[in-house]
């Protein structure tokens, strides 16, 4: 296929060469309708190119094909069978691939450390979660993605499973051993389902970790606004091999997404996939660089640690790291990244990916440069500066790793749609969880639906509170309360 194509890129610039008087949405009709303040502040061509997708920038019958070419450019791009783009985030396209593979009380395997999304599945399909455990790194208190060996214990234990799914990379740009749990999983005939939100840009630069389509995922879910040139919302998914039906896919994600999908969004997919097939070799050869200088200089600001491979990677860790993820352990200068995430906000203008109880992360990608990394390293060097004004902070109890694991008591189907009351907190441990309790970002829930709450759990969410942490899907945004189930 030609890759310098960008069809939905072309119909659009086509649609303004030869403009239709439409009878149709969009309401503002090509921005004539808005606002003069909201053009103001968006710009006129926001709304110029906010076309209907059928019936505007293809016709009725989309009879042009403009979205499927796209697709099928994709597709090529990146070596998978079949893509599919969504404009409602990889929050949809996780589910529509759980959907695809396994139904109401079948039973999927799934890492703990799955984000919130995945268990919005679990509770909208009423899927049976078979908890496969993270690679806990107690010293540090962090989640690294399951193992091979652990996944493959968890066939062993339930051969009836419908299929896996795993989350590579995570936030913190921890990668798991992908060709081994796919084949682990491919032994028995299993799919694959890779929540792979984080590493978009991994297909471009062989400096990169391994991505999942060719370790051999069977479905691959990308965020494009996270890593790539994207919108926020867009997102692809990726389907190789027979393991899953692609037809099944395309209605699950059919039943799940929006109607009235954003042509902006297709269109920035659509020129990101062409700009990383054109010059993402380059573009990624100079951000690799780039992050290996800022990871060498934060590394000599004092109090300041830079994780690396040897932090991060080795048996019973992760298998990869993401050199794009500057985490920086800031335990030393007494304080929590959720203070100094905030200092470096309010006072010098930056905001950071990752904030938690001991660390502070940088995401850079092929859009960072000298002027940015710059002020990155100004601002880090102040915050080791002016440290003892974020002292002393408060402390976070955090639970030993078998003790943050939870009894999966109820379906989360179960939990989240049954009869439920508000409990004080304090008279919550022992009660079953009717809503997800997720320190946010990563966005992994601390306790989910059907869950069994204990003290350390509940006191771990509570100091993080205090101390600054969000948790934000919680009923009662305080926690001074938590849903629980009625009856139990």
């Amino acid at each position: 296929m030609d890759q310098s194509q960008a069809p939905v890129l072309e119909a659009l610039a086509a649609f303004h060469a030869n403009p239709l008087t439409t009878f149709t949405p969009p309401g503002h009709k090509q921005g004539r309708g808005a606002d003069p303040r909201v053009l103001e502040a968006l710009g006129p061509d926001v709304f110029r190119a906010d076309v209907l997708a059928t019936g505007g920038l293809d016709d009725r019958l989309d009879s042009r094909g403009i979205l499927q070419h796209a697709q099928e450019l994709m597709a090529e791009a990146v070596g998978a069978d079949h893509t599919f783009f969504s404009t409602c985030g990889s929050s949809l396209s996780v589910k529509a691939a759980m959907l695809a593979v396994a139904g109401p009380h079948e039973e999927l395997l799934v890492g703990r450390d799955a984000h919130k999304a995945v268990v919005a599945g679990l509770i909208l399909a009423g899927i049976r979660p078979v908890w496969v455990e993270p690679a806990w790194d107690a010293r540090l208190h962090l989640a690294h993605p399951p193992s091979a060996d652990s996944f493959r214990a968890a066939l062993d234990r339930h051969p009836d499973v419908r299929g896996a799914l795993v989350t590579s990379p995570t936030p913190y740009g921890t990668c798991a051993d992908l060709e081994a749990i796919a084949g682990a999983c491919h032994e028995r005939g299993t799919p694959l389902i890779v929540d792979e939100a984080w590493g978009a840009h991994l297909p471009f630069h062989p400096r990169l970790p391994r991505w999942a389509m060719d370790a051999g995922a069977d479905v691959c879910v990308t965020s494009v606004h996270k890593m790539g040139s994207g919108l926020e919302q867009s997102s692809v998914f990726h389907l190789q091999g027979d393991l899953v039906d692609a037809a099944a896919l395309k209605q699950r994600e059919d039943l799940l997404a929006t109607t009235s999908p954003s042509t902006l969004v297709y269109a920035a997919l659509d020129g990101w996939r062409r700009q990383m097939v054109q010059h993402g070799r380059t573009l990624y050869d100079h951000a690799l660089d780039l992050a290996d200088s800022v990871r060498a200089r934060a590394e000599r600001i004092d109090g300041l640690h830079v994780h690396g491979r040897d932090d991060f990677c080795g048996p019973h860790l992760a298998a990869d790291l993401d050199p794009l993820q500057v985490i920086i352990d800031i335990s030393a200068l007494g304080t929590t990244g959720y203070r100094a995430g905030d200092w470096l906000r309010s006072h010098r203008q930056l905001t950071l990916h990752i904030c938690d109880h001991r660390r502070i992360s940088a995401q850079l990608t092929h859009a960072d440069d000298s002027t940015t990394t710059e002020t990155l390293l100004r601002g880090l060097t102040e915050l080791a500066q002016i440290a003892e004004d974020l002292r002393p902070a408060p402390r976070v109890q955090i639970p030993e790793p078998q003790d943050l694991r939870l009894e999966q008591a109820l379906l989360p189907r179960d939990a989240f749609f049954g009869p439920t009351e508000q409990v004080p907190i304090e008279k919550a441990a022992g009660r079953i969880a009717a809503e997800m309790l997720t320190p946010y970002p990563p966005g992994i829930p601390a306790a989910l639906p059907g869950e069994r709450l204990t003290g350390d759990v509940l006191d771990y969410l509570r100091s993080g509170l205090k101390a600054g942490m969000l948790v934000p899907d919680s009923a009662d945004p305080a926690l001074d309360t938590v849903r629980v189930t009625a009856d139990t």
